[in-house]
């Protein structure tokens, strides 16, 4: 486990960097006084390989995260599984009925489940109509790299599944999956 407090501003900075650590300042977060007491009970477990990461009190009580370099989305997917029943066996999570699984931002209700890749289309990128339009049809979010409301440095974006409700987590990612394999075949075929 590593404490925001005390944390070194580089250390800090490397693991925001290296997208494994949330990064303070949101805008968003702070109107919605989510960022009382900061930097005090934040912080971050993670593997030594870093593909499994626990955030601990940014926006969430938690945000369970599976990574890695590549395309292996079964070796992602199982391994977040694996984690959330293990975590869950010793402590559940708050679910409604109607509502699926109760988180501190509203669009996560549901799965909570956001599966995202960060993949470069720089043909796409010049056309972002196109870019959004196939987004659209697979109900994905375009965004940058550096989180929500940011833009794409070099046609690098981060694509993720815009539905929370009304499917099943393995659902949310294969339509996450779909709209990434349409789009590299697209940017192959432009």
């Amino acid at each position: 486990y590593h404490p925001l407090t005390g944390m070194d501003k580089a250390t800090q900075q490397q693991l925001i960097d290296d997208h494994f650590l949330f990064k303070e300042g949101d805008r968003f977060l702070q109107e919605a006084n989510a960022c009382r007491y900061w930097p005090s009970g934040r912080g971050i477990y993670h593997n030594d390989d870093k593909t499994f990461l626990v955030w601990c009190n940014e926006e969430d009580h938690l945000r369970i995260i599976s990574m890695q370099k590549g395309g292996n989305l079964k070796e992602v997917f199982g391994r977040l599984v694996r984690a959330v029943n293990a975590i869950e066996s010793k402590n559940a999570f708050s679910r409604d009925d109607r509502l699926g699984f109760l988180t501190f931002c509203p669009t996560n209700l549901g799965t909570t489940i956001r599966a995202s890749v960060h993949i470069k289309v720089p043909k796409l990128a010049a056309n972002k109509a196109k870019l959004d339009e196939v987004a659209a049809k697979f109900n994905l979010q375009v965004r940058g790299t550096s989180g929500e409301h940011t833009e794409s440095i070099g046609g690098v974006y981060d694509i993720s599944n815009k539905r929370r409700m009304g499917l099943t987590e393995y659902e949310a990612v294969k339509e996450m999956q779909d709209g990434i394999l349409e789009l590299i075949k697209l940017e192959k075929a432009a």
